[in-house]
């Protein structure tokens, strides 16, 4: 018997990442040959309707030959975006400075089953969904 499946799976060295409903997975594999690589999994959890949940995940692998140009990459892509945008996650900024509008006390939109009011809407973050 091949020790291929189990060796497809064993992990040298592990890191984890938990990012909200994401989680990263950086692990260290061996291949047949005995040559480590690099695999990072992104793992994001849904909820279903009937709150039951699933995971939907998504893999890189990242060999040896390949590890300064994506580590070079990868830092200038960040350094680009914390340079233009800096630090802040600008959601949290949304949500921290999000006040609720008061509805409207007027006799016609009271009275107007049509129209829309502040208090018919749900605050909805989309982390949620």
């Amino acid at each position: 018997m091949s020790d291929y499946g189990t060796r497809e799976n064993e992990e040298i060295f592990s890191k984890v990442l938990r990012a909200g409903r994401r989680t990263y997975f950086f692990d260290v594999r061996s291949t047949k040959a005995g040559d480590y690589y690099l695999t990072i999994t992104e793992s994001k959890k849904f909820t279903n309707d009937d709150g039951s949940f699933h995971f939907k995940k998504h893999k890189i692998y990242l060999y040896k030959e390949d590890f300064q140009g994506f580590s070079d990459i990868l830092a200038e892509m960040t350094n680009f975006v914390l340079e233009e945008k800096g630090h802040e996650v600008i959601s949290d900024r949304h949500q921290s400075n999000y006040t609720r509008p008061e509805p409207t006390t007027s006799a016609a939109t009271a009275t107007d089953e049509t129209t829309p009011t502040a208090d018919r809407f749900t605050d909805l973050s989309f982390d949620d969904i």
